[in-house]
This record gives C-alpha cells, sequence and structure tokens, in this order.
C-alpha cells in the first residue's frame, strides 16, 4: 500500500510539473504584427528591463520574447506589449487570441509610437465591440503603486500637441489593458542621444514605465 501511495504521488507530481510552466521572473512580451515595425522599440525594452532589475524586487528576464498574436505561447505569459509608428492589422485568428488573452486575465500595455492611433483604436473596437476605451483616472494605482504620478500619464516625447492619455479597457474593475497616447513611454527608454531627450524625461519614462510592469503583475 505505502509503495502504491508512493507511485501515485510521483505520478502526480511529475504531470503538475509539466503540466502547469512555472515562471519566475517577470517576462516582456513584445508582440510583432503584420507589416508594422513592431520591433523599433527593441533596445529601448532592453534598457528598460535593466532598469526595472535594478530597481525593484522583482526577477526580471531581461531579454524580451517576440511573439505574434497567433501563436499559442502568447498564454504563457501575463504582458504584452504593442508599439509602433504604423498601422496595425490583425487577422481573425489573432483577434480572436487578443480577446481570450485580455479577458482571461492577461494584461496589455499599447504606446503609441506616433502613427498607430487611427489602426489601433478600430482594432480595439473590432476586438472588444462590447467594451471602451476610458480615461485611467489620475488616483488609479498604475500612477501610484511605486512612483507617484499625481497628473497621470508623463509626456515624454512630443509628437503631436496635446496633453498625453492614458487611455484603458477595464475587465470586472481591473485595467487589463493599457494605453499609453500622445506620450511615447518607449521614446524615453532609448538611449540619451538617439532621440535628445533630457535627463528628466527620461526619469520619468522609466518610472512610468516600472509602475506598469509592476501594476501587471499586482492586480
Amino acid at each position: 500500500m505505502y509503495y502504491l501511495i508512493k507511485k501515485i504521488f510521483l505520478i502526480f507530481f511529475i504531470l503538475l510539473i509539466f503540466a502547469v510552466p512555472v515562471y519566475s521572473s517577470f517576462e516582456f512580451v513584445i508582440v510583432k504584427y503584420h507589416l508594422g515595425d513592431w520591433y523599433n522599440a527593441r533596445q529601448g525594452v532592453r534598457n528598460f528591463l535593466a532598469e526595472l532589475q535594478k530597481r525593484t524586487t522583482l526577477r526580471v528576464n531581461t531579454t524580451p520574447i517576440e511573439l505574434s498574436m497567433d501563436d499559442e505561447r502568447i498564454f504563457r505569459y501575463n504582458f504584452l506589449f504593442i508599439n509602433g509608428h504604423v498601422p496595425i492589422t490583425m487577422n481573425e485568428r489573432e483577434k480572436a487570441n487578443f480577446r481570450k488573452f485580455v479577458l482571461s486575465g492577461g494584461f496589455v500595455f499599447a504606446n503609441d509610437d506616433f502613427g498607430m492611433d487611427e489602426s489601433f483604436r478600430k482594432l480595439i473596437g473590432e476586438v472588444f465591440p462590447d467594451y471602451e476605451f476610458r480615461p485611467v483616472p489620475f488616483n488609479h494605482p498604475i500612477y501610484r503603486i511605486f512612483y507617484t504620478f499625481p497628473e497621470g500619464l508623463p509626456k515624454i516625447h512630443e509628437h503631436d500637441g496635446g496633453p498625453p492619455e492614458g487611455l484603458g479597457i477595464f475587465v470586472d474593475g481591473r485595467l487589463a489593458l493599457y494605453y499609453a497616447f500622445n506620450t511615447d513611454i518607449a521614446d524615453g527608454w532609448d538611449f540619451p542621444e538617439v532621440h535628445n531627450n533630457p535627463p528628466e524625461l527620461i526619469e520619468k519614462a522609466y518610472r512610468m514605465g516600472v509602475n506598469i510592469a509592476l501594476y501587471s503583475q499586482t492586480y
């Protein structure tokens, strides 16, 4: 009887190991999409992940992962990053996976790198017809979980006039998709000489990124 119980326990343990992926670090997934320059923030993301590791107690994989939305491996992770200058398009399978990822508890950070806004809002309307973008209030935890932003999303790069907007898709009260419009947070993660951003804006970009990452792992 003892050996039977021991054998059953061993089989259960092995099945548990192979059935449930175990991730011990924060994984940053860059979404690859058709035709666009989804890859343009690669170096900035690496810089940010190094800062995230230094500034927090998170265990961080400092090498970003790159996956298409039709790749089933996206469901192994809980943080996706969508970025770019040009229109974003997704096929029906990608749209279905996008919706499933968000409604299943995943978090998406979308960063308008000036040019993707119109297509991205259209995409959101197609993927989430039963939800709508809402302004994220300044007292939301994403603006105070680690660093404090009393006026909400900081303005990093002046692509266009007007204030920055932090918009969200809320699922059962949870901010599941955070969209940074008219600011370009990832611009501030690049090396200073790339965009000639002053140190204070680079610091704000890193701080906002830290808040976004920590929020995604907490809520």
